[in-house]
């Protein structure tokens, strides 16, 4: 971990009020906290849109199980991309719709792929890729 600076940062009176509001709202004792998170997400939004190494994330889905062959298809995907899939959730949300919930870890761009692939299969009602980094360059 390098040593720690201080600098300064000047902000509009109005945009200061609602950054003070943001770090009470989100429990933050300071602002320089809240300001390091910012700028780790920035660091990590970067990282995986630039789509390339190892990467972390989870993919949601909902989805009817009802419909025609859509669990054996979403398994078959599943099972193809088997070495960058963690672990699996499912949840019965009522008598038709299902949520899993996927966790990855692996290539950038398979990654991206595997969600592209599961969330356009058809008879999925919605879903969503959430990636992150593995934490290992981050300070």
């Amino acid at each position: 971990m390098g040593k720690t600076i201080r600098f300064g940062v000047s902000l509009d009176s109005d945009l200061l009020h609602k950054f003070d509001k943001l770090c009470d709202d989100r429990s933050y004792q300071t602002r320089s906290e809240a300001i390091r998170d910012l700028i780790r997400k920035a660091l990590v939004e970067r990282e995986w849109e630039d789509a390339e190494g190892e990467l972390a994330g989870t993919l949601t889905l909902v989805y009817d199980h009802h419909s025609s062959g859509l669990t054996q298809k979403l398994t078959e995907i599943q099972h193809d991309a088997h070495d960058v899939i963690q672990t699996t959730m499912h949840i019965h949300l009522d008598h038709h719709n299902c949520l899993e919930v996927i966790v990855l870890k692996g290539d950038a761009v398979t990654i991206k792929n595997l969600g592209q692939k599961l969330i356009s299969t058809k008879g999925v009602k919605h879903g969503e890729l959430a990636l992150t980094t593995t934490g290992k360059d981050l300070i």
